[in-house]
């Protein structure tokens, strides 16, 4: 199924796409219908709900933590199909932080965001990401390579936790890091992009000022990418290395990874 005729199905589930069609170095491709990414599921109507139950899915791989789920909801239910829940940030993680976002005033956003502070927080949580959650990464690619594809990644807006998910599940097999962060942007098309909630405690609102303030927290940068890139290369010292060493993904693994999700040479 191409991304073209796939998104316009979906009405209640943002950053949705197949990333079918991703180019390898040795010039194979993902193929299309093995690997989707998306905002959570928790909003879908039951028309998103039909269209998800289309695709044939194996698995729904959940990266939100405890609190963005009560905050959000639960995924839709998908009848046979298997949802995994693996938090990539731990729900204490910053919670003071994005209750400011949701509740603070202008005062009190421009302490925590102004003059780089929120790409920095950013870049940081990237970085943290990759270094401290090996486990969970590993996780996923041999759950890839056993069994669980077609599959759908998704964490909250679908461009952080699940866009580091992709993004290293691309690397695994063998995506340059330039067809990599194409797709990591894509993220930030007008009918992708995160809605930016705000309650109505703070009187600053959702004024011009304050969704400057806070568009470093909901854009796809490359700079974030970049950042989690170099980490690799500064924690491991290459791609190869971090899958082997950091992951533990052995040639075999690695070999029934490609065969699952690329297409033939």
């Amino acid at each position: 199924m191409s991304q073209q005729s796939a998104e316009p199905a979906l009405t209640g589930v943002r950053n949705f796409r197949d990333v079918g069609g991703v180019p390898t170095a040795d010039g194979r491709r993902l193929r299309h219908g093995v690997l989707y990414r998306s905002g959570h599921l928790a909003h879908a109507t039951d028309e998103d709900a039909a269209f998800l139950r289309g695709l044939g899915l194996h698995t729904v791989f959940d990266f939100r933590n405890a609190a963005d789920q009560a905050l959000e909801g639960p995924d839709v239910e998908l009848p046979g199909v298997r949802n995994v829940n693996i938090p990539l940030t731990d729900p204490a993680d910053g919670a003071e932080f994005w209750k400011m976002v949701r509740d603070g005033e202008l005062d009190q956003l421009r302490m925590i965001l102004s003059d780089g502070q929120g790409a920095a927080r950013m870049i940081a949580s990237y970085r943290s990401m990759i270094k401290g959650r090996t486990a969970e990464h590993s996780r996923i690619l041999h759950s890839l390579a056993d069994d669980s594809v077609p599959a759908l990644m998704h964490c909250a807006a679908g461009k952080d936790r699940a866009g580091l998910s992709v993004a290293v599940t691309l690397l695994a097999l063998g995506v340059g890091q330039e067809a990599i962060e194409a797709d990591y942007l894509e993220s930030n098309s007008p009918h992708r992009r995160y809605k930016v909630h705000r309650s109505g405690k703070s009187r600053a609102g959702m004024s011009p000022e304050v969704l400057e303030l806070l568009s470093p927290l909901f854009d796809a940068r490359a700079t974030y990418l970049a950042a989690a890139l170099a980490t690799i290369e500064e924690t491991w010292g290459g791609v190869e290395p971090y899958l082997t060493d950091g992951l533990g993904l052995e040639a075999g693994t690695r070999r029934r990874l490609r065969d699952r999700m690329l297409e033939d040479a």
